[in-house]
């Protein structure tokens, strides 16, 4: 399994679209495949923070995530969005097998 956990800030401008986006391209990643869980976070202090957590099957779902459609138009609306990104693959020790 490949989890991935990113945190990101946003410039406050950007708000409505950057939640319409991630909504978007969490509900299109839960259609694929590989996928197993991809779970958006917005701080409830800081409207602005967020926090995804992505779980892939293995290397091969993880790598086509990336190549997705929806992942690129992810990309692109979000590009002047950001402030600050910080994306790191992560072990999963519990739950052991995600259904």
């Amino acid at each position: 399994m490949i989890t991935l956990v990113v945190q990101f800030v946003i410039k406050p401008v950007y708000l409505d679209t950057v939640v319409r986006a991630i909504l978007e391209n969490a509900r299109s990643s839960r259609e694929e495949p590989g996928n197993l869980r991809f779970d958006v976070m917005q701080d409830e202090e800081d409207p602005f923070k967020f926090t995804l957590v992505e779980v892939y099957r293995d290397e091969e779902a993880f790598k086509a995530h990336f190549e997705s459609e929806h992942f690129k138009k992810w990309r692109e609306v979000t590009a002047d969005a950001m402030v600050e990104r910080l994306g790191k693959r992560q072990k999963l020790l519990f739950p052991e097998v995600i259904t």
